[in-house]
């Protein structure tokens, strides 16, 4: 878990690392593509507060993510960039690659934990990729993140309510494969704070299919309001709570 106390220092952290450090101030792209690597082996946090030590990496949650972004219905995809939103789903948790999984449970509050990304971003874009192509692809990924984490635009708005859609689906995909000896409605609240109806619509099937599964057991999942299931003032503080009941 992570500490409020514990302040961001990108080279400090770096130095923790079981892989090299990335050359700074290099024309090549080479050290951030093996920095990306801990995107693949740092584990989502959430999980693992359940037991589920082998469970998915920030990269697989980004991946499908952005293969979400495709899918898209007509009625949005017309009103959308969907390319910059895949991009966007591939971005928005690159930060996580030095600070880690930050979850709402943790001892850190959402002007830290953004503190800390926006520092990361800012080590990456110009540190690390700074004369990368002149610093074209670091400037780019930074503005794509800043897009995100503002939430102004639609493909912002989007991405931020496919993030709690691919959440969802792992959230049903790990009770399944458990059998319903776990319950993990602590999580299940985040579709309460989906905004887009064509999201909605996708959160209610998974929601429905999950109602059926734990009918299958003969058993009932914890309800969806967010009392008595979990963190109900550190979910409201990340997740905002315009649309809490």
């Amino acid at each position: 878990m992570v500490d409020e106390t514990t302040r961001l220092n990108e080279s400090v952290a770096l130095k923790t690392f079981p892989t090299p450090m990335p050359a700074e101030d290099t024309a090549s792209p080479v050290p951030f593509f093996h920095l990306l690597s801990r995107l693949k082996t740092t584990p989502r946090e959430g999980w693992r507060r359940f037991d589920i030590d082998n469970g998915e990496s920030i990269a697989d949650h980004m991946y499908r993510m952005s293969l979400l972004t495709m899918f898209a219905p007509p009625s949005l995809a017309s009103r959308l960039d969907v390319a910059r939103c895949t991009k966007m789903a591939l971005v928005h948790d690159m930060a996580e690659s030095i600070v880690g999984d930050i979850t709402p449970v943790d001892k850190v509050s959402k002007p830290e934990k953004s503190r800390r990304e926006e520092a990361t971003m800012d080590y990456l874009s110009q540190s690390v990729l700074g004369r990368v192509h002149g610093g074209v692809v670091g400037k780019d990924l930074k503005d794509v993140w800043d897009e995100y984490e503002k939430g102004d635009t639609l493909e912002a708005q989007f991405v931020h309510d496919i993030d709690k859609l691919e959440l969802l689906l792992q959230m049903a995909e790990y009770e399944q494969s458990h059998q319903g000896k776990l319950d993990l409605s602590e999580f299940a609240y985040v579709a309460k704070k989906i905004v887009l109806p064509e999201v909605q619509a996708w959160s209610a099937q998974v929601l429905r299919e999950r109602d059926e599964m734990w009918k299958g057991w003969g058993k009932a999942p914890a309800a969806l309001d967010g009392k008595g299931v979990g963190p109900r003032p550190q979910l409201d503080a990340y997740y905002g709570n315009d649309a809490a009941p």
